[in-house]
């Protein structure tokens, strides 16, 4: 089973920055860790999508409503999200997921790996 552990995160007032960084290990499939990013804990049957990026394709996908804002890397198994300006909607836990396909497209429960979660907190 993929284990990704997920670092970065806390508390900033709006405007500001953070930094979330995953790392995925003890995988068996290299097609299990293609696609790899972040998603917000969603309401049911939603998809919490915020940001990712595919190692085969190079493609990365950003929901509306970080674009221009958040920027998303790779560098082998591990994933960098740098978020700017941020506000206080953006506030939630943030969580790593990867899988072969874009996780844009899936459910939590459909990843192939996914993280425990990191907390993110924007104040006025």
């Amino acid at each position: 089973q993929v284990h990704l552990a997920e670092s970065g995160g806390g508390s900033v007032q709006a405007g500001g920055s953070l930094r979330l960084s995953c790392t995925a290990s003890n995988f068996r499939l290299d097609s299990d860790v293609n696609c790899m990013g972040f998603a917000r804990q969603p309401p049911a049957k939603e998809r919490g999508r915020v940001a990712e990026v595919c190692r085969n394709s190079g493609s990365t996908y950003y929901s509306d409503s970080v674009k221009g804002r958040f920027e998303i890397s790779r560098s082998g198994n591990t994933i960098t999200l740098q978020m700017n300006n941020l506000k206080t909607e953006d506030s939630d836990v943030y969580i790593c997921g990867s899988a072969s396909i874009p996780i844009h497209l899936l459910f939590l429960e459909q990843f192939d790996g996914r993280g425990q979660g990191t907390q993110v907190t924007v104040s006025s």
